[in-house]
């Protein structure tokens, strides 16, 4: 396969993927902020979707105080925002569409339909009542595109580069997430977190992940706790959107494009490292050793892994 065509489908699934934790991160904000609390606490909900996004800066330098309108306008429609879900939505067909013979029908249409209707949405429409209903159905695109990319795609070296970028995002937004507030997360809140905040913030933090519900079939018997969150969303493999998970399929993928090509490159090597150490580790240690360390290690080492790929299948 050429190499612009693995970068077309790796960055496809990529930007799809990413439109869709955009949008999560929104829903999040919104819920959060309806609850009655002071308006320093409400813009600090949307600040933080911001910051988990990495959108904080370019929001900022663009629009300088946080609100419910400038946020949600940011992330969703802004053309100059390179992670808003508009930009994502338009880069992910702008990838398909470069190797549209190369993709199914189905895949194809998911994609094509999705940004055409996108772009028929006048932002201006998109009042507050209403940004619940239009989060909802970007999250619903992005099922589609992903349950035409799993039932449609013939397994080969298009459908590992498609999943290997799908799960690379994921894992990324996942440490980000949890690196934004990972001091709600260490352990002494366990002892002192029976306040309001704490659960609010802990709730928050697995809505984001779609991991509220799961958590509770996790965990059946136990409350909320700082431990068994950071547990279920680092170590955790049977949640789909755990590090764990994540390299889980990354690894396995791997191995097969390694085999489809009948070599080893690389960046086959450091996924199989990644995964292995996430699969030996004990949350207890990487408390001692440090949470956030261990988040911006793991950030760091996934950017790099991604960073091999494209220098190893050469991503133009």
């Amino acid at each position: 396969m050429l190499g612009r065509t693995a970068s077309s489908l790796f960055w496809m699934s990529r930007y799809h993927e990413r439109a869709q934790n955009i949008a999560k991160l929104l829903e999040v904000a919104y819920r959060t902020a309806m609850v009655p609390h002071s308006a320093q606490d409400s813009a600090s909900d949307w600040r933080l979707a911001l910051a988990s996004s990495g959108c904080e800066y370019g929001y900022t330098q663009k629009a300088g105080e946080v609100s419910a309108r400038g946020v949600t306008a940011y992330m969703i429609f802004d053309r100059e925002n390179p992670s808003s879900v508009r930009t994502c939505l338009e880069m992910a067909r702008n990838n398909a569409r470069s190797v549209r013979t190369g993709i199914t029908t189905e895949l194809w249409d998911a994609i094509n339909t999705t940004f055409i209707e996108f772009s028929d949405v006048n932002p201006q429409s998109i009042t507050q009542d209403k940004l619940p209903d239009f989060l909802a159905w970007i999250s619903q695109r992005a099922h589609l595109f992903r349950g035409a990319l799993l039932n449609t795609i013939l397994r080969d070296d298009g459908y590992y580069f498609s999943q290997l970028g799908n799960f690379v995002e994921r894992a990324d937004n996942t440490a980000r997430i949890l690196d934004t507030q990972y001091w709600v997360l260490l352990p002494d809140n366990d002892v002192i977190g029976d306040g309001s905040m704490e659960r609010h913030q802990w709730s928050g933090m697995l809505r984001s992940l779609s991991g509220l519900r799961s958590y509770r079939f996790a965990y059946p018997n136990a409350k909320l706790k700082a431990f068994n969150i950071a547990e279920f969303l680092i170590l955790r493999k049977e949640m789909p959107r755990s590090l764990t998970h994540c390299y889980d399929w990354i690894d396995e993928t791997a191995e097969d494009l390694a085999q489809f090509y009948g070599s080893r490159s690389p960046s086959i090597d450091m996924a199989t490292d990644i995964y292995r150490e996430l699969g030996e580790a004990q949350l207890r240690d990487i408390y001692q050793d440090g949470l956030h360390e261990f988040l911006t290690d793991f950030i760091g080492r996934n950017n790099s892994f991604a960073a091999q790929l494209a220098k190893d299948y050469n991503f133009t």
